[in-house]
């Protein structure tokens, strides 16, 4: 018992410690921002133009390949599945990259390395959040309204979950590739493959019944996180309690094994950078 109250007290401790330093990672994120749209005519615009120029090919593609009918219905599923895939996967990439990002800052101040995939996950979000209203802007257009618009206010703690998993992502993707800096291109591969066996572009119901469907759906961990998304924005409809349940799990295990690496790279990180 007396353990547990003294392990509760390191990680209060630790959250508390990277509370102290919130203008430090949040100078960071600004300057990450800056970064990438420095010089650019169009600016953050990219972020709304992005997602609805990949939804408008595939859609034309997709659409002529499959002879789908419902253009309106599959354009915000699609744009709903590449929201998603692209979060997630940027934030991988991101990742990879965290902590040699911040070799200059480790090497100089014991801060704690949480803040570096704190720092990805934190700008990624933005990006996702502005992707999020274009698809809203989307599917409320497409359906003419929502129906149900109290089901939408479900995305809040979806939004914190997968805040949850993608800082979970960069923590892993980032301590990877300090040990071993091909993590990158093998994870970029593995993404790859993870991308067609998720129902991102098609729907697992037109693969029909049997082991292949039973598969994508049951033993995928990013299609709870991704039903989340898109029952209540392309549906009208509260997730169930066992979606739920299983997208919890997921990132329950995601968090608790990211925040056991951080802490124990915490003061071995920096002898291998």
């Amino acid at each position: 018992m007396q353990g547990r109250i003294e392990g509760g007290g390191l990680v209060l401790a630790y959250i508390s410690r990277i509370w102290a330093c919130r203008y430090f990672w949040l100078a960071l994120v600004k300057i990450d921002l800056k970064a990438r749209y420095r010089r650019s005519i169009i600016g953050i615009g990219w972020s709304l133009i992005r997602p609805l120029v990949m939804t408008l090919i595939l859609c034309v593609v997709f659409v002529r390949l499959f002879h789908r009918t419902d253009v309106w219905t599959y354009a915000p599923y699609l744009l709903a599945g590449l929201t998603f895939w692209d979060y997630v996967s940027t934030a991988m990439r991101q990742g990879c990259q965290c902590f040699f990002q911040g070799e200059s800052y480790i090497r100089q101040h014991p801060t704690p390395i949480a803040i570096f995939p704190l720092r990805i996950a934190l700008a990624e979000t933005f990006h996702f959040l502005i992707a999020m209203s274009v698809l809203i802007g989307l599917a409320w257009y497409s359906q003419g309204g929502f129906a149900n618009v109290p089901a939408l206010l479900t995305l809040i703690p979806t939004i914190v979950l997968l805040f949850v998993l993608v800082w979970s992502v960069a923590m892993f993707s980032g301590a990877c590739n300090v040990y071993f800096q091909d993590t990158q291109h093998l994870f970029d591969v593995a993404f790859q493959a993870w991308f067609y066996a998720t129902p991102i572009v098609y729907d697992a119901a037109d693969l029909g019944p049997g082991r292949l469907q039973w598969v994508i759906v049951h033993c995928n961990p990013l299609v709870p996180l991704l039903q989340l998304m898109r029952e209540p924005i392309l549906h009208g409809r509260i997730p169930t309690l066992e979606t739920y349940a299983s997208a919890i799990l997921v990132v329950c295990v995601m968090a608790g094994a990211a925040s056991a690496l951080c802490v124990r790279l915490q003061r071995r990180l920096i002898f291998h950078l």
